[in-house]
């Protein structure tokens, strides 16, 4: 059984996973109306792995006999300057996210909940990856620029791996395309 402290840390921890959800839906939506194709599926797919956070998070609580609670959440932001400013929006917001699943594992090891703190290395291992893919995103806007034909390739770029057809450490090694 999860404590009332713990019960209200993963709770809270499903409500962020679900905004994180709908911020990443709206940016795809943002991109879809700028005629960023591989940058809308790309978000739209990253909508996608968020909610099935939210659910990991709420198959668990109840699992552990106590409730999953849905709570109100705000809004996500609608307008962006550029692709750059979105994905520095992410960023911040992963970075966010991985202070928030630290400070839960470290009251689940305080607590001894050993099963708590097991369910959570899976997040922990997800925003090290997250951290590290909109990262080397940001770096490629950096150097691609977004200038003439820099929209396109970083567009481009989101398209492949949006898909699947590429990792982000495939495409960094080296003599990758």
């Amino acid at each position: 059984m999860l404590s009332a402290a713990m019960t209200d840390l993963l709770n809270d921890q499903l409500n962020r996973e679900f905004f994180s959800s709908n911020l990443y839906l709206q940016m795809s939506s943002w991109a879809e109306a700028e005629g960023l194709d591989g940058c809308a599926t790309f978000l739209r797919n990253h909508a996608d792995e968020e909610m099935g956070h939210m659910k990991r998070f709420y198959n668990y609580i109840n699992e552990k006999g106590a409730m999953a609670i849905i709570g109100a959440i705000d809004a996500p932001q609608t307008k962006f300057k550029d692709i750059k400013d979105v994905f520095e929006q992410i960023y911040e917001h992963e970075q966010h996210i991985t202070q928030k699943i630290h400070e839960i594992v470290k009251a689940a090891f305080s607590e001894g909940d050993m099963t708590t703190f097991n369910f959570l290395q899976y997040f922990v291992a997800e925003q090290h990856e997250e951290e590290t893919l909109v990262r080397s995103i940001l770096d490629r806007v950096k150097i691609i620029g977004l200038d003439g034909k820099g929209v396109f390739f970083i567009d481009q770029e989101l398209a492949r791996y949006g898909s699947g057809e590429v990792t982000v450490a495939e495409s960094m090694a080296p003599g990758a395309e």
